[in-house]
């Protein structure tokens, strides 16, 4: 099945803007993580820390939602997954 990962600000420099996954039938958001670790390669410090968990500051959301950390429901197809870095403005 697929899902669409978008990255934003300076990961999208890492990862890419707009990608399609594909991963299999009853994937979590960790199959999702992993192959956005194996992507990003030595570039992904920003994104994940050295055990390649994720970092405490990266926001996550699936299909507009904020994901908990430790949320390992079941991906549907055509998911969307958002990754973001910490945002901060006034």
């Amino acid at each position: 099945m697929k899902v669409r990962v978008k990255a934003f600000a300076r990961f999208r420099e890492i990862l890419g803007s707009d990608l399609p996954i594909e991963v299999p039938d009853g994937a979590t958001m960790a199959t999702v993580l992993a192959a956005l670790r194996d992507r990003a390669g030595d570039r992904g410090t920003a994104i994940f820390d050295e055990g390649g968990a994720l970092q405490a500051h990266v926001i996550l959301m699936r299909n507009g939602k904020r994901v908990k950390r430790g949320d390992l429901d079941t991906l549907a197809e055509g998911d969307e997954i958002a990754i973001f870095p910490p945002v901060a403005g006034g």
